[in-house]
């Protein structure tokens, strides 16, 4: 698909949403605005038909005060007629009583414990009646029956020994509308009721009931389909029917349903929407679906005394609002097919005016990505394209230069490979390269010699190189590796692949990229085992050349006491007599053979020792408790500098004390006018245990140093020079290391370097395993 079009597309894709986005804005706006009209309209005919019912009120209130005058009339009347005892009256006589004053019916009401009943009446079904649940009816004949001047009761109309209730439908017979008047001067026992049933009362209900200016509303807007008045205090109780009608609150004033019509009604929702619009005030609308008609419902609060006193729900036909919608989408849809066609034949005209320096700049491109690095666009403008064009001219003059450099890179880089290649299929070591996992990636012909395998056969391989015995040890080296660790070389053994063993020492190192990540392993071997031949021989020789030495100094040590003996025996025999002092001098040449031949056999063959864990500080101070007096004759102190955490070591005790001892002895002989002993031990951070004896006394020539350890090497007449080699001895049998710094006139030191416990023990486990 061309940039052309595609652009084109896009043009038309953003104006066909813009249109869409405007369609649905213009619906949801129009619907809103419609809603909202609606609403304005059933408020105002709600607010009308309120007005109405206030004004009907006004009205019915003058008729009833009327009604009431005429019934008070007759009672003063029928009081002047009728016996002060009940009893002396009949209801044939209150049937007269009632044609003669022009009224519909006489009824008499009596006290009957807490109750209060129709007694007498001109009309059969009234008699019997109990008042007792008329609520403030009942409270008003009670307080006739007191003779209270001014009755409590607000509803009704109030005279002198007198009230008349309002309009309400007869108790006896529902069917009827009724008046009533009620009258007691206190002197009777009994309350004279007239009242007026008449089709005049039910036809006057009739004109000031709200209904027909109901009707005369919804003749004049057909899209109001009904109205309802609604008693909220009522409305919903358990007692009302889905209809609306009310078996238990039938009375005009507690009616749930006070005037209109209760057909599209969904009561429990209904319910919802009067309990609100009563607490907030504010009319609550909702759109329904009732009957199979989509309708729009209203709820308008109507207030008195700013109390809520009843609600007007209004219904409206929904098509109404619908039918604008249709014929306004219709509309909009039209226009704007009108429009996207107008904009994707414009955008595709605007869209090859803007393409064409695209093309030529791609016609460029393309000859650039097939190596034409010549290749240039003119530039006409100035604007972003004109840039773009100035911007590929310079990247193909950059490409062609850094092509050129590229290709120079790339014939010096192949030489090198191929010079590398030659040196690394060149050298005597065998080299070759793992990935992560152990696979060889590349070997060289070093290795090829070395190991007997062939480079297609390892190459993609896991090869048995490390024997099964030391493979746990291999497996150690490479985490360590892998860890960042750098190893050092180490010498071991590998296996060839006829499955012979070979003595090699090998580096390993990682190849890592430019995140730091491990991409490879490289390993150089190199065959040792002439050399470690060679070293073998030579340590024999100086094995037996040692031999030889000790041998001669055995000899020569030996030999002058052995002569001084002879010639002692040789006096006694002559002289035929024993002299004890020259018996004290021949058992102490006897020792000192001892002694050279003792330490000759430690030197020969030391003697099985036992090792344990000890603090070597403990071993140190019993060695200065022994040697404490000798010290102190000399002139000599000790100066101790011990780390407060113990120095934990696998040792043998009675030979530490021996090296102890030879090093603290010769420390005192060195110093025959006196001086300090310094003794430093503290474990290292590296799991060893350093101890550091430096005294200050006359110093080793430079000349006997490089043959310290060597047997009859020493500086003194006396020595022998066997203890210092015994101590090393014994200190390379604990994996230690001694060393002597010694300076003329300045003192000697010694340091001995112990592996700690822990390391030892980690060391053993290893080998057991």
């Amino acid at each position: 698909m061309s940039i052309k079009t595609k652009l084109s597309m896009i043009l038309s894709i953003s104006v066909l949403f813009i249109l869409l986005l405007n369609i649905t804005l213009n619906y949801y706006t129009t619907q809103e605005n419609l809603q909202q009209d609606s609403e304005a309209k059933m408020v105002m005919a709600a607010t009308q038909i309120a007005i109405t019912v206030e004004q009907t009120a006004y009205s019915s209130g003058y008729v009833d005060g009327v009604f009431a005058d005429m019934l008070r009339v007759a009672s003063i009347n029928a009081a002047r007629s009728l016996d002060p005892d009940i009893r002396n009256i009949t209801n044939e006589e209150l049937v007269d009583l009632a044609a003669e004053l022009g009224v519909t019916h006489i009824s008499l009401l009596v006290k009957s414990g807490n109750d209060i009943i129709v007694a007498k009446s001109s009309a059969e079904e009234e008699i019997g009646l109990s008042t007792s649940d008329w609520g403030y009816w009942h409270t008003a004949f009670q307080e006739l029956f007191e003779h209270q001047q001014v009755l409590s009761v607000t509803q009704g109309q109030k005279g002198e020994n007198f009230w008349s209730g309002p309009f309400e439908f007869s108790t006896s017979n529902p069917e009827f509308i009724d008046k009533w008047g009620y009258y007691y001067d206190g002197k009777r026992n009994y309350i004279i009721d007239p009242y007026i049933r008449s089709s005049n009362i039910k036809d006057f209900v009739k004109v000031t009931s709200p209904d027909v200016v109901v009707e005369e509303t919804i003749k004049a807007n057909p899209r109001i389909l009904e109205v309802t008045g609604i008693n909220p205090d009522t409305f919903g109780n358990p007692s009302m029917r889905e209809d609306g009608s009310d078996e238990t609150h039938r009375k005009l004033k507690n009616r749930p349903i006070m005037f209109g019509t209760y057909q599209y009604g969904s009561l429990d929702q209904d319910v919802e929407a009067v309990n609100r619009a009563v607490a907030t005030g504010e009319n609550v609308v909702f759109v329904q679906t009732i009957q199979d008609k989509k309708v729009l419902k209203s709820f308008i609060p109507i207030s008195s005394d700013n109390r809520p006193t009843s609600v007007i729900s209004v219904v409206m036909d929904y098509e109404a609002i619908s039918s604008v919608m249709r014929e306004q989408m219709i509309s909009l849809v039209a226009i704007s097919l009108v429009l996207l066609e107008i904009v994707i034949f414009g955008s595709y005209i605007v869209a090859g005016y803007f393409t064409r320096p695209i093309q030529a700049i791609l016609g460029t491109v393309n000859d650039v990505a097939d190596g034409h690095f010549d290749r240039r666009l003119e530039v006409t403008s100035r604007d972003e394209l004109g840039q773009l064009a100035g911007r590929i001219n310079a990247m193909t003059r950059n490409l062609g230069h850094y092509t050129s450099q590229l290709k120079q890179m790339v014939d010096e880089n192949l030489s090198v490979k191929e010079y590398l290649e030659s040196v690394i299929n060149q050298t005597a070591d065998a080299i070759h390269t793992t990935d992560t996992d152990g696979r060889i990636i590349s070997v060289n012909k070093a290795f090829e010699q070395m190991y007997g395998w062939k480079a297609d056969e390892v190459i993609g391989m896991k090869p048995d190189l490390v024997p099964p015995e030391m493979e746990q040890e291999e497996a150690e080296r490479m985490q360590r590796l892998r860890s960042g660790e750098r190893l050092p070389l180490i010498e071991t053994v590998r296996m060839r692949k006829d499955g012979s063993q070979i003595e090699v020492s090998i580096s390993t190192s990682v190849v890592r990229d430019e995140h730091g990540d491990i991409t490879s392993i490289i390993s150089v071997s190199r065959d040792v085992t002439e050399r470690n031949r060679m070293e073998e021989l030579l340590r024999r020789s100086e094995k037996l050349t040692t031999v030889g030495q000790l041998a001669a100094g055995v000899a020569h040590e030996i030999r002058n006491p052995l002569t001084t003996l002879r010639g002692f025996l040789q006096l006694q025999q002559e002289t035929k007599k024993a002299n004890p002092d020259h018996i004290d001098l021949m058992l102490s040449e006897l020792d000192r053979i001892n002694l050279i031949v003792s330490e000759f056999l430690i030197l020969a063959k030391p003697q099985a020792v036992h090792f344990q864990q000890k603090d070597v500080r403990g071993i140190m101070r019993e060695v200065l408790s022994f040697l404490d007096t000798q010290a102190h004759l000399h002139g000599v102190q000790f100066r101790l500098d011990f780390a407060e955490e113990p120095a934990l070591v696998h040792c043998e005790e009675n030979q530490l004390k021996q090296v102890f001892i030879n090093l603290l002895k010769n420390a005192i002989e060195a110093m025959p006018k006196g001086g300090v002993v310094r003794i430093e031990m503290r474990p290292e951070p590296n799991e060893q245990v350093k101890i550091t004896i430096e005294d200050e006394g006359e110093g080793i020539p430079p000349e006997l140093m490089p043959h310290l350890g060597e047997p009859f090497i020493t500086n003194k007449e006396t020595g022998t020079g066997l203890g210092l080699m015994v101590s090393q001895r014994i200190i390379q049998g604990h994996q230690g290391t001694l060393e002597v710094e010694s300076e003329v006139g300045q003192g000697t030191k010694v340091v001995i370097v112990l592996p700690a416990a822990g390391s030892v023990a980690e060391e053993e486990e290893q080998k057991e395993s």
